[in-house]
């Protein structure tokens, strides 16, 4: 007799790859893990990419400020900073640098920072005592040049006098300061160097804007040695005269190239009246240029317009009776529209600024009035 099988209540399972299956309780288990992490994931995630547009950020905007390492040697010690200050003493600000009025620092406060990397020193001033005989001179000193040294202390060294430090012996008197000895051996002649100062010159470049400046050359300054045979009334000097004189180094001329229109013209005169040229911009472009000009009192239009012209609330009248401004710029009247109040523009007197206009201007835009002092002949 067949067996009867025994009833039994059916299971319930859910299928999963690989013919895995698991009780209803153990997927819930299942799923609420697996979400878990994947929030955790997500998270994390998000929270990297904002890190990463957070840093990204600041490196942009810290590259948009900063545009040079400015490297400070101070007192041995070495300080570098990125920074995107214009001047070294905007710089020695920003750093927290401070200065006292006897320190040494090259290049100089007002010098630009320029390039990548830029380097400034400084040299600290430190007490110092120079001995002359029974004189002595306590001074704050940042050269170790010891002729330097004794001038500042307000001492002359001649040839054949000599200077040397010596070591502190009266530290109650002295202090930490370092010691400075002259010693007089009766040198009769005093050798001193000078500077030269440099010229400057200024050349016309027909492919730079009117009135634009730019430094072709950088001027330096040049150095001469002058030898003195110095006279003495009880070991006091009266007089010196001057026996030779040597160029060391020669000065080197600055050179300016100034912006000018190229004009084919001959000078604006009294008795002319009306002046006519052809100008060649620098684009080739060639214009007919008329000029004349006009005696009336300037004060009121300085007055009026200098401060915003950039130049010195008054005029002059030059040499040949054109009237200029304190920069020596020929005062013109000209169309506004063309060339606006403050322009520089050349003219057959030379380089011009642009104060007035008048009706001229409607007729013939391309026409310059120049005030001069050629009809009252008043200095004014």
């Amino acid at each position: 007799m067949a067996k009867i099988a025994e009833k039994v209540p059916p299971r319930r399972y859910l299928c999963y790859n690989r013919g895995m299956r698991l009780p209803r309780k153990m997927d819930s288990i299942l799923m609420f893990v697996t979400v878990f992490i994947l929030a955790f994931v997500f998270t994390f995630m998000g929270i990297r990419n904002n890190h990463e547009t957070f840093a990204e950020s600041e490196v942009e905007v810290y590259s948009e400020v900063t545009d040079h390492f400015v490297t400070f040697y101070v007192d041995g010690e070495k300080l570098t900073f990125r920074t995107d200050a214009a001047t070294v003493g905007e710089a020695l600000e920003r750093a927290g640098i401070a200065l006292s009025s006897t320190d040494i620092i090259e290049p100089g406060l007002g010098e630009k920072i320029s390039g990548e990397e830029f380097f400034v020193n400084i040299y600290r001033s430190r007490p110092a005592v120079v001995v002359d005989g029974g004189v002595k001179k306590f001074i704050m000193t940042a050269s170790y040049d010891l002729k330097t040294i004794a001038k500042e202390a307000g001492f002359t060294v001649y040839d054949g006098d000599e200077m040397a430090q010596v070591p502190n012996t009266n530290f109650l008197e002295f202090g930490a300061a370092e010691v400075y000895q002259i010693t007089r051996n009766g040198g009769r002649t005093l050798t001193v160097q000078e500077e030269i100062a440099f010229s400057e010159e200024e050349v016309k470049d027909y492919n730079l804007a009117p009135g634009m400046r730019e430094v072709r050359q950088l001027g330096e300054i040049g150095l001469k040695e002058k030898i003195y045979e110095v006279n003495y009334v009880d070991g006091v000097e009266v007089s010196r005269e001057l026996i030779s004189e040597t160029t060391l180094r020669e000065p080197v001329k600055k050179i300016i190239a100034v912006g000018v229109s190229k004009i084919e013209k001959t000078p604006l005169t009294a008795a002319m009246g009306r002046n006519r040229y052809t100008v060649t911009k620098a684009d080739g472009t060639v214009i007919e240029r008329q000029e004349t000009y006009y005696d009336l009192d300037m004060s009121g239009v300085m007055s009026l317009f200098s401060k915003q012209c950039g130049s010195g609330n008054y005029y002059t009248v030059r040499a040949d009776g054109a009237k200029v401004d304190s920069d020596g710029y020929v005062l013109v009247a000209a169309d506004l529209n063309r060339y606006p109040r403050c322009s520089v523009v050349e003219t057959s007197l030379g380089l011009g600024k642009v104060y007035d206009t008048g009706t001229f201007a409607l007729s013939n835009p391309e026409q310059f009035d120049l005030a001069t002092d050629w009809t009252n002949k008043n200095g004014r």
